[in-house]
């Protein structure tokens, strides 16, 4: 059989114009595992309450952070497709799971180049439904579709896996290194049903407080266990002591309860601590994109030094750091040289 890689991240609007955003958030809140209502509420939620307000202040978040050669998520992600590619024998493909390049065009590609074994890389370190799993979803379905016949293995998610860790420190190793009272790990934050909704007992997330490290099947899709076992893999690996660190959730939409605390309120409670010195990180993404760079590095930033901070270090995602491109080459090291694997 001959082997291949596809790539998959999140994605972006094609420019920061109002249309492209409008486009983008249309495709991104109809999939049913972000807004994970029915057909009709969701449609009218989109349609009625987000689409003729949302896209423009999107647009102008977007424009600030734009790069000459366009969404930094993309062009990122091109890059370390590119630099994986140099590295390694088999074909690598890219795909967003919005928007463009779409996996119906990833896929092509791939299978423009003879694969008959792929494996799927979904660019995100935690299991959520409405990251890795609506990108393994919709892999599979459009994989069915255009070549029933190709085996699939899915990258497991990666959260706690030492070559992961290892990229993280070392990312992190400069920022870090000019000193900081405070080291906010900042992830994305998810509704607190979809942890329900991934709990296959029905009553292990959330039911404690110690319900993420009360060993259990529940973990294995639990985004914030996942984000806490990489939190404690990296503060160990880094020498972090406790009492310099603390785990936040950012993005929230809608009024439902998400993940807490909320990053943004804890930007003014540090600040108001005598926190003056803060270094930022947000591990559950791999590449730059508006999170990172407008929602913490810019707005993030300024709440921050409103309240009383002095100095907010972003330290940047992974992106096409040396560690991350090993970690992923030998991803792919161990399935091109390992037997083949039943999908995930």
């Amino acid at each position: 059989m001959s082997k291949g890689v596809l790539l998959v991240n999140l994605g972006s609007p094609d420019s920061f114009a109002v249309r492209d955003v409008r486009r983008y958030l249309r495709e991104f809140l109809m999939d049913e595992r972000v807004i994970d209502t029915s057909f009709l509420s969701r449609f009218l939620v989109v349609n009625a309450f987000i689409l003729p307000f949302r896209p423009r202040q999107t647009a102008e978040a977007y424009a600030k952070i734009w790069w000459p050669e366009g969404s930094p998520l993309i062009v990122i992600s091109r890059r370390v497709q590119a630099e994986l590619q140099r590295r390694v024998s088999v074909p690598v493909e890219l795909a967003m799971r919005y928007q463009n390049p779409s996996i119906e065009t990833g896929l092509r590609r791939v299978l423009d180049r003879d694969v008959d074994d792929l494996l799927l890389v979904p660019l995100y370190p935690h299991y959520a439904m409405s990251s890795y799993e609506t990108v393994v979803v919709k892999v599979r379905e459009t994989l069915l579709r255009l070549a029933p016949a190709t085996a699939l293995t899915v990258q497991p998610p990666f959260y706690s896996d030492p070559r992961y860790v290892d990229a993280l420190v070392a990312a992190a190793a400069d920022p870090l290194g000019g000193g900081y009272d405070h080291l906010l790990f900042s992830f994305h934050g998810v509704p607190e049903r979809h942890l329900r909704k991934s709990d296959p007992t029905g009553f292990h997330c959330l039911a404690s407080e110690r319900c993420c490290v009360t060993p259990g099947p529940a973990q294995a899709t639990c985004y914030r266990a996942h984000c806490f076992a990489t939190v404690e893999a990296f503060v160990r690996h880094a020498g972090i002591p406790r009492e310099k660190y603390s785990v936040a959730f950012q993005s929230r939409l809608g009024r439902d309860p998400w993940l807490k605390p909320y990053t943004d309120h804890e930007l003014v409670r540090l600040a108001s601590t005598g926190i003056r010195k803060l270094a930022v990180m947000c591990p559950s993404f791999v590449a730059d994109c508006l999170e990172t760079l407008e929602e913490i590095g810019l707005r993030g930033k300024e709440s921050f030094l409103a309240a009383g901070g002095q100095q907010l270090t972003f330290i940047p995602c992974l992106n096409e750091h040396p560690r991350w491109l090993a970690a992923l080459e030998a991803m792919v090291t161990d399935f091109v040289e390992g037997p083949a694997r039943a999908g995930a």
